[in-house]
């Protein structure tokens, strides 16, 4: 009964239990669906039983970071990257020493 091709990505309510879940894993060629409801359990479904759902797209529910106990804080900037503290420190050009009998690479 589902029209709807699966979205990575994308929110859907399931009508007849009024279940909101978010496709986390698509994998055409095994024909599997991975689901991920609002309380953080997972889901599989084939193409099959997906196209018998009865299903609605639904927009991200406010809350849904409740379930993995996030917050705004949590988020990562992305211009914000992640660097060693001191880039010039003396401390990080110096090797260690050789043992004797074993190389370094």
């Amino acid at each position: 009964m589902s029209q709807f091709v699966p979205k990575l990505g994308r929110w859907y309510q399931d009508r007849e239990t009024s279940q909101l879940f978010e496709v986390v894993s698509l994998d055409m060629d095994d024909a599997n669906i991975q689901v991920q409801y609002l309380d953080g359990e997972l889901a599989d479904f084939d193409l099959d039983v997906w196209a018998q759902m009865n299903l609605a797209i639904a927009a991200a529910p406010e809350d849904w970071r409740s379930a993995f106990e996030l917050d705004g804080a949590d988020e990562i900037d992305p211009d914000a990257a992640m660097h060693p503290l001191q880039w010039a420190n003396p401390l990080s050009n110096i090797e260690p020493e050789t043992i004797l009998g074993l190389d370094d690479f």
